[in-house]
Parts: structure tokens; C-alpha cells; sequence
């Protein structure tokens, strides 16, 4: 996947057909959740596991130099706002990313994280996109709204499909790294497991995966980062921040307005890519009019003084049994 280019004026024409035809972005989700039982709810085909092979982020004579990054958010409770937010400002991600040249090849993947253990879709993922496609990915998720109410989802699916169940032509022919941007407020579970790997992906895994090992197999394609925004409900919690920020370092971003959301990411993979530094970055939201610079340069000045790296350690992280371990703070590394 990755062909074609992404056009502001492809993405304008489809919202104004959504506004004169009285549909929103998320028509799938809304059809589903309105006029179906909720037992009865499954995800678009487009965005399904079940079966999954690989999702692609390959180079073309279009794209010789593909990045692969991936956004897969929580969309549990209050976090089914995100996804819309992030509908919305699509044109401002690919404003920064492309004119600004921060990247010039990007591929993009959406995917939406539930619970497991109590939701219909705990898990679907889109394709890496170079252009408006992307967009239709983001509008066919199931915002189901979901979760079990204990503080914890299934982040470590996602990490098991993007560790197990992709291919990147920038890891794989240059050595670089994609990004992973997580979007959620909860906690991880401590461990893949292998009955839910089944149920979800149809793999036939072996045995239970712990997550230090799923994340650092995720880590050799992808930097990884989790992104907490305003409105959720857990904003704030120290269990929930303690945990992640063992797990990746400083690459847990805190961001006080969900509406900078699409600047923090591209302003995280500028500073990734070296294109810029923080500086420049919120010189170029002001260049373009964005209003979320003073939220964006709070949430990625650690990634500022830090050039945005990724977090390694050698010391375990969770039990294997699920449990928070009690290991210290992490070092550093960006290759």
C-alpha cells in the first residue's frame, strides 16, 4: 500500500459531500451503533485482524523513501473523541509534514485500540496511506466506546500487530525506523495472550508473549510513543503515567488540548527526523496559523531537550503475570 498523494482539495470535496448529503466522517460507526444490538457489532472489513497477514509501508517510483507511521488510539469511553478530532485536522498533519518538509515520503496507518477481554472489536487497523485513503480508514473505525472500567486496554495487541504483522521499507532497505504513536489514558496489560491472539488475529501463538519483550520487538521497527490528551479520563493518573514512562523513557507525551493533537504528531516526527528543532517546529504552527503552539511546546519539550529518542532498558518493566514492576528509570537511544 502507500500509492498516490495526499490533496487538501480531494479531502475538502469529500466533507462538503458529508455535510450536503447529512452524514458524518464516521458514518460507518454511527450506522452500527444506532441501528444495531450491540452483540451484532463488528469492524468495517477494511479495518479487521482477523487474518491478518501484513500491513505494508513499501517504497514505489512515487515514494522512493516511505516512512511508516502508525496512530492507533484508544476508543473506550471518553477517548472516542480523539479519532474525530484527528479526522479533522488531517489537512494540518499533512500541512506540516509535507510543506513544511519534515518528511517527504509519509505513510500513514490509523487503528483503534479496545479491551479485549469485554469488547466486540478490541483492535483495527488500517493500511499505510500516502493519500486521502487514509482518510476513508479513519472514518470506517467503530467507535465503540466500550472498555471494562479497571484502568486497563489492550495496547499490547496493537504492539503484538505492529511488532508481528508489519513491513517497512524504511527499516527494512535504510535502517531507519517508522513511528508509533499510541493515543490512550490506561494501562497496558502485562502480557499478549495467546488465547486472545487467536481470537483476534487468528495466529496461532504458542504461549503467552510478556510485554517488555512484545514492545522491545516493536522497537526495533518503530519509535514508540504514548500520547495522553486532555478530556480522557484518566488524564493525570500516576499509575497510569509511572508505568508508561518505565516503559518508554520520555516518550510519554502529557498534551493539555486534544485539538493539537495532529501538531503534536508531526511536530514529535520533525523532531525525530531532525528536520527541525522545537524552535523552529512551533515557529512553523504560528507560520500556518495554528493557535496550539503554547499546548505543544509544553507536551514535547522533554522530546525537545531529548531530540525525541526512544527509551531501552535492560531491566524487566512488568512481571510476566501482568504486574507493574518496580525498575527504575530508563536510558536512551535514537538510531
Amino acid at each position: 500500500m502507500g500509492s498516490g498523494t495526499w490533496s487538501t482539495d480531494v479531502y475538502g470535496a469529500a466533507a462538503h459531500y458529508r455535510a450536503a448529503s447529512g452524514t458524518s466522517a464516521f458514518d460507518y460507526s454511527d450506522r452500527v451503533t444506532t441501528a444495531s444490538p450491540r452483540h451484532t457489532w463488528t469492524a468495517h472489513p477494511s479495518l479487521d485482524p482477523k487474518g491478518l497477514t501484513t500491513r505494508e509501508s513499501r517504497d514505489s517510483d512515487e515514494h522512493p523513501a516511505s516512512l511508516a507511521i502508525s496512530v492507533l488510539f484508544d476508543v473506550t469511553g471518553s477517548m472516542r473523541a480523539v479519532p474525530r478530532t484527528l479526522q479533522t485536522k488531517l489537512p494540518e498533519l499533512f500541512g506540516l509534514l509535507l510543506r513544511k518538509g519534515y518528511v517527504a515520503h509519509p505513510q500513514i496507518l490509523f487503528g483503534a485500540v479496545g479491551d479485549a477481554t469485554c469488547d466486540r472489536v478490541p483492535l483495527q487497523l488500517g493500511q499505510f496511506e500516502s493519500d486521502n485513503r487514509m482518510d476513508d480508514d479513519l472514518g470506517n473505525i467503530l467507535l465503540e466506546g466500550g472498555g471494562g472500567g479497571q484502568m486497563t486496554e489492550s495496547y499490547e495487541l496493537a504492539l503484538y500487530a505492529m511488532a508481528r504483522h508489519t513491513a517497512l521499507d524504511c527499516h527494512e532497505k535504510r535502517g531507519r525506523r517508522g513511528y508509533l504513536f499510541l493515543i490512550g489514558d490506561e494501562l497496558p496489560y502485562g502480557k499478549v495472550k495467546a488465547r486472545e491472539v487467536r481470537a483476534v488475529f487468528g495466529d496461532d501463538l504458542a504461549e503467552d508473549i510478556p510485554l517488555p519483550t512484545v514492545l522491545a520487538e516493536v522497537q526495533r521497527k518503530f519509535d514508540v510513543y504514548f500520547i495522553v490528551p486532555a478530556g480522557a479520563a484518566h488524564v493525570g493518573n500516576r499509575s497510569v503515567l509511572a508505568t508508561w514512562r518505565k516503559l518508554l523513557g520520555q516518550n510519554v507525551i502529557e498534551l493539555d488540548d486534544l485539538g493539537a493533537v495532529c501538531e503534536t504528531l508531526a511536530l514529535t516526527v520533525g523532531l525525530g527526523e531532525e528536520a527541525i528543532d522545537l524552535a523552529a517546529g512551533l515557529d512553523d504552527l504560528a507560520d500556518i496559523g495554528s493557535e496550539a503552539g503554547g499546548a505543544v511546546g509544553k507536551a514535547l519539550a522533554p522530546l525537545g531537550r531529548g531530540r525525541g529518542t526512544v527509551a531501552h532498558s535492560s531491566a524487566p518493566l512488568l512481571d510476566t503475570t501482568g504486574g507493574i514492576g518496580t525498575s527504575g528509570a530508563t536510558g536512551t537511544t535514537r538510531l
